[in-house]
């Protein structure tokens, strides 16, 4: 028997099941490119050369707040945009966009439905086959989340900027509070002596922190005076402590018995009480008596702790130290031995007192110590010509040190005014 088949079924594995499987996918195909336009994470707008909207997405329109009958037809892309952003288009964008047909990464803000939207376009200019342009299709990325993070960074520049314009203010305060308080541990200007001059220096290696070093000149009773210069360990405040405390007990010491070495003596004892049972507490320093004569000379009387012997510079120009060897640093036992000395001063010759800021000092290549013996060298080139002539060629030295000077510096020069040449007597005859 023969069988008839209905040539209007489609044959299983024949060429309408693969006609039919390809139109199910093209469909599919279109609805999800059209899916995926309409809800892009991004927005997608056509306009015509006009920038009329002849085109946008659903991504845009949720954005603005607008429905699509209001915007496709009857509005044009600049109407999208604030103020501010119009402006920016008219004078930027646009023109860049004519020149080179295609434009990315703009910041422009538009108007969407909560107000000022910060947004990145990327337009391009579709053309014809014959290079006239077409249309204009343009991208827009929400970029609150970017301008956010930029305001937040821009927050954290300011008040970064903020904190380290305090933070310079504060420094400056600082300094200058050091600077005054540095000043109170120091004469403010040494006082005139009949029959003497004097000369001081202080040199500050760091302005961020208070030194040690120290040094007065004070009358005693008719006709003496005090002298002292002292180096307390270490820097900062509880250094500037010890130092006032130095500064006032030698004072108070050489008021009551001027003796050179009660007064070390005296200054010995105090900074061991006061700090032998913490964290110890020490300084070096010389104290000594002047007492002019009625011929011209002065009598010295000194004595050391620790400190770097006295240089003297002789009216001859030659240049020598005063030993004072034995003495201990002061306040470092409860009992400790000082070395006393005597000399005299005649017209022309100058006493020098410094700090080792001054002969600890860095020079050369090989950064070697300056040391006593370069001191009492350039000591010697001087001219004998008194005591602040002398300190300021010495202030002369330690700014030629440069880097090489790390540590403060203390200068007390006095000495015994050379007497005046005597005028030639005019010929009469």
């Amino acid at each position: 028997m023969m069988c008839r088949i209905d040539q209007s079924e489609p044959e299983p594995g024949g060429k309408q099941d693969a006609d039919a499987t390809d139109a199910v996918f093209t469909s599919l195909l279109e609805d999800s490119a059209e899916e995926l336009y309409e809800q892009a994470p991004c927005g997608y707008l056509s306009t015509l050369m006009d920038g009329t909207i002849a085109k946008i997405n659903t991504t845009l329109l949720d954005w603005l707040g607008l429905a699509r009958s209001e915007v496709v037809g009857r509005m044009r892309f600049t109407d999208l945009l604030t103020v501010g952003g119009k402006l920016y288009h008219e004078t930027h964008f646009a023109p860049l966009l004519q020149m080179k047909g295609e434009i990315s990464g703009i910041a422009l803000d538009i108007k969407a439905a909560g107000g000022r939207m910060p947004a990145l376009v990327t337009s391009k200019v579709k053309t014809s086959e014959d290079g006239e342009p077409l249309l204009i299709r343009t991208t827009v990325f929400d970029a609150r989340d970017r301008r956010a993070y930029e305001a937040e960074l821009l927050r954290g520049r300011r008040a970064a900027e903020e904190a380290r314009r305090q933070s310079e203010a504060d420094r400056v305060r600082l300094q200058e509070a050091l600077a005054v308080l540095q000043q109170s541990l120091l004469p403010a200007e040494l006082p005139v002596v009949p029959g003497l001059e004097a000369g001081s220096y202080y040199h500050t290696a760091s302005p961020d922190l208070l030194g040690g070093d120290f040094y007065d000149l004070f009358p005693l009773d008719t006709g003496r005076w005090a002298f002292f210069l002292g180096d307390v360990c270490g820097k900062g405040p509880q250094a500037a402590a010890v130092t006032s405390l130095a500064r006032y007990t030698l004072r108070a010491a050489a008021l009551h018995d001027a003796d050179p070495v009660t007064v070390l003596t005296t200054l010995n004892t105090v900074l061991h009480e006061r700090y032998a049972s913490g964290d110890g507490r020490y300084c070096t320093a010389i104290f000594g008596i002047l007492h002019p004569a009625d011929d011209g000379h002065v009598d010295l009387h000194l004595a050391s702790g620790g400190h770097p012997s006295a240089l003297i510079q002789r009216a001859d120009g030659s240049a020598g130290y005063l030993p004072t060897p034995g003495g201990l640093l002061i306040g470092v036992l409860p009992r400790a031995p000082f070395t006393a000395a005597r000399t005299r001063l005649l017209p022309g010759d100058t006493l020098l007192l410094y700090t080792d800021g001054l002969t600890e000092a860095r020079t050369g290549p090989d950064r070697a110590l300056y040391g006593e013996d370069a001191l009492r060298a350039f000591t010697a080139t001087q001219p004998p010509t008194g005591p602040k002539d002398l300190i300021t060629a010495l202030s002369g030295l330690l700014t030629s040190f440069g880097n090489g000077l790390d540590d403060d510096t203390a200068l007390l020069a006095l000495g015994v005014p050379a007497p005046s040449p005597t005028p030639a007597s005019a010929d009469l005859t």
